[in-house]
């Protein structure tokens, strides 16, 4: 593995984080168009993982009780209604369950959204940090999201205390929160239209020796949205991409573009669902979008693809998926593949209480030279609350 990327990834994992799915807000005021509610939600699993590694020193069957996709977290809502403008404003906190073997109590506290919104019939402006607009929609309409998910042991996911990766690196990078100011339009025959600019990242060297990494202009992110009911089935798609170039002072350092498409379809007929996802990428990190401590990416092109059907049966819901991301350099320094396949229950006892049951299989294929680098298989149960 290379050495520079692996030990980027040992330290990036705590990022690994997405929004829940929404759910109904408890009201705590309201009163002369003045709101404040309340959302969160807790789960944690029992996980049995049994790893294969290409070392067979790693090789293991290892027992946790943590936390699933996504953490726990607790967020409050404000609005106001002014006439012609309606304010709002969102943060949310974000807590792991796994405290630390070398710290003891060292449970970490996030704020992945806090942001404020100004709407009116024109849209609405968001000012503050939220989730980025490239790879959106992958994650958020994934099935998989209040499950488990793959925990490569080569990434340091398994004896990981934070969150597992769900199907980040499997199908998606994930939209990392950033400081941004975005534009949505209103939904008009279906389509909406968001466009931001957010908080450049360095992707070039940044190293006194060699130069100084400088961005002159943001980073530019998108997507397109259209939703329609035809048939009888719900029809949800969306395109979704980012751009930005990074310099760099020194005359022996190459600027870089780095570029991303997203794109997917999700239909809904009744109790059956079937999603198709995937994205194409060149000169970005294939896991996080931020690049988050800063990794030399170079020109490395990525891709991947999520394919997801799902069933309900009364209460309880049946859910597949599989994914997949080619990577041409990053992870390992050559051509590599990262895939998963799943199979979830997820029983729904009231609006507020879910119970989980997930198996899952990663694979880490070392392309280039025709290895399989780890094959982990995992079995969680999970319990989640949420309000």
């Amino acid at each position: 593995m290379n050495k520079k990327n692996s030990a980027y990834l040992l330290t990036a994992l705590a990022a690994a984080v997405i929004s829940a799915p929404a759910s109904a807000a408890i009201t705590l005021y309201e009163q002369n168009g003045v709101t404040f509610s309340t959302d969160g939600y807790i789960n944690a699993f029992y996980v049995q993982t049994d790893t294969d590694n290409i070392d067979d020193t790693l090789d293991r069957d290892q027992s946790r009780v943590k936390m699933g996709f996504l953490p726990n977290y607790i967020g409050f809502n404000v609005g106001k209604d002014m006439g012609n403008l309606q304010l709002g404003a969102r943060s949310s906190f974000w807590v792991t369950i796994n405290d630390s073997e070398t710290k003891g109590t060292a449970t970490d506290i996030d704020v992945r959204q806090f942001y404020g919104t100004i709407g009116s019939s024109w849209g609405e402006v968001l000012v503050g940090k939220d989730f980025g607009l490239f790879a959106r929609s992958n994650i958020f309409v994934d099935e998989f999201l209040a499950g488990y998910g793959q925990v490569s042991d080569t990434l340091g996911l398994v004896d990981f205390g934070g969150v597992s990766f769900g199907n980040i690196g499997t199908g998606y990078p994930y939209p990392f929160p950033t400081a941004q100011i975005t534009y949505r339009s209103p939904v008009m025959s279906g389509f909406r239209v968001a466009a931001g600019i957010m908080d450049p990242v360095d992707t070039t060297q940044d190293d006194p020796a060699t130069g100084k990494a400088y961005q002159d202009s943001p980073r530019f992110e998108s997507e397109l949205t259209y939703q329609i009911d035809l048939g009888g089935a719900q029809l949800f798609s969306w395109l979704n991409g980012t751009y930005q170039n990074s310099k760099n002072t020194g005359d022996t350092i190459d600027s870089l573009k780095s570029k991303g498409l997203g794109y997917g379809i999700q239909a809904k007929f009744g109790p059956a669902s079937l999603t198709a996802s995937g994205f194409d990428a060149q000169g970005l990190n294939p896991l996080f979008t931020n690049n988050f401590t800063q990794p030399l990416l170079s020109d490395f092109d990525s891709k991947g693809h999520l394919l997801q059907g799902s069933y309900t049966f009364g209460k309880t819901r049946l859910a597949l998926s599989m994914g997949k991301t080619k990577d041409d350099g990053f992870l390992l320094g050559d051509k590599a593949e990262m895939e998963t396949r799943a199979i979830g229950l997820f029983h729904a006892v009231n609006d507020n209480l879910t119970l989980v049951a997930e198996y899952n299989q990663f694979e880490l294929e070392d392309k280039a030279n025709r290895l399989t680098i780890e094959e982990t298989d995992t079995i969680a149960l999970g319990v989640v609350v949420n309000w």
